[in-house]
């Protein structure tokens, strides 16, 4: 049968399944950037790329036991992103998860692809972890108003391996909820997180970089590889609802010490403040059991009763800062205004637009490029 995804449940309940995947198509144009080829940063040119294509299965064996394997086929070969086993009703604890799945941190990488209001996460997003091998516990309390996770990683490549001595991260995170009315439609939504981490590369080393929140772009900061002891990373997030209306930042810093000679310990800046308008009186959907938020659902979608599904007007200003002494001019700090639409024929496609206004300011290069991107997606 059909709910959001195809699934099939067995007579008892004991075992269901279900699988699925999505596809993200893009299309980029920019322009501007008189450093092109400069230091670091290549050819700026237009592009068109598949930027996910995934496909999962998930399930539930024996009422009290979920799975996930999904793998990412976008770059030409498979990269694996969630792969776990997940226990729950576990006394007091509640669940555990064991594999490789995302560490509990930021609202913003927490959320799915599939439902971030831009096509690209934040710059913010630079610092924070995604996927790594590890084992965490998590459950809401107070009646699903405050939520919390906390985990042990081993960090991993994007094939699920790895090979060194350390690399170990502890990342833990806890939200609340002190407004919520309405099912969802009004909320206040708080939350902070904490990660301490080894170092990421086989040679004690840390290493930052991002685009400009278009990934076929060049990076237009990077760090490089640079030796240190450990990082203590802080995340502070907080999401506003009013019906149609919604608005949400982080801040996310990373603290590292142990550098070496030279070279002050650095302190890496990055936040987000973004907001969005369902022009069609949508609002976005929240899930108190995990302190995300989840799928939209029009309305009246796409050729349905007259419907033309719901339209989103979104915007976005982040900030990421790179710049520290002793590491090299294409550490930069970059800042990004966006604007976008996003139109969502029916709950699994939606068709997307950003224009961002990206500047850079570093020793060797400062200036703006505007860059153009287009999305047609749809889950299943």
């Amino acid at each position: 049968y059909w709910k959001d995804g195809i699934r099939m449940d067995s007579a008892d309940g004991n075992f269901k399944l279900k699988f699925g995947g999505r596809l993200q198509y893009d299309l980029g144009f920019i322009s501007g950037g008189d450093w092109e080829g400069a230091n670091g940063i290549g050819s700026l040119r237009d592009a068109a790329e598949v930027r996910r294509a995934r496909l999962y299965f998930a399930g539930t064996m024996y009422k009290d036991i979920d799975f996930k394997l999904q793998f990412d086929f976008a770059d030409g070969d498979a990269d694996l992103k969630d792969a776990y086993l997940n226990f729950r009703n576990i006394p007091t604890i509640g669940n555990i998860r064991v594999g490789h799945f995302k560490e509990p941190f930021s609202l913003e990488e927490l959320t799915s692809s599939k439902y971030i209001t831009f096509m690209e996460r934040s710059l913010a997003n630079t610092l924070a972890p995604g996927r790594n091998l590890g084992i965490m516990a998590t459950n809401h309390m107070l009646d699903e108003r405050m939520t919390w996770a906390t985990g042990l990683f081993y960090q991993v490549d994007d094939f699920g391996d790895a090979e060194r001595d350390g690399g170990y991260a502890f990342t833990s995170r806890i939200t609340a909820l002190p407004w919520y009315e309405d099912d969802g439609k009004k909320l206040l939504h708080l939350g902070a997180a904490y990660s301490l981490r080894g170092t990421e590369g086989d040679d004690n080393t840390f290493h930052y970089r991002s685009r400009p929140e278009a990934h076929f772009t060049e990076r237009f900061t990077d760090t490089g590889d640079f030796g240190a002891d450990l990082t203590n990373l802080f995340g502070f997030e907080s999401a506003l609802v009013c019906g149609p209306f919604s608005l949400q930042g982080e801040y996310t810093g990373s603290a590292v010490s142990g550098t070496g000679p030279g070279m002050d310990d650095p302190m890496f800046n990055s936040f987000y403040v973004q907001g969005s308008y369902f022009l069609t009186g949508e609002h976005r959907p929240y899930d108190t059991k995990t302190g995300v938020f989840k799928r939209v659902k029009p309305k009246r979608n796409f050729r349905q009763d007259g419907g033309w599904g719901a339209f989103e007007a979104t915007t976005r200003y982040s900030y990421l800062d790179l710049r520290s002494g002793g590491l090299p001019d294409t550490a930069r700090q970059v800042q990004d205004i966006t604007l976008g639409l996003n139109w969502y024929l029916n709950p699994n496609i939606r068709f997307m637009g950003n224009y961002i206004y990206s500047m850079v300011d570093g020793s060797d290069v400062t200036g703006a490029a505007n860059i153009f991107m287009l999305r047609m997606q749809f889950d299943f």
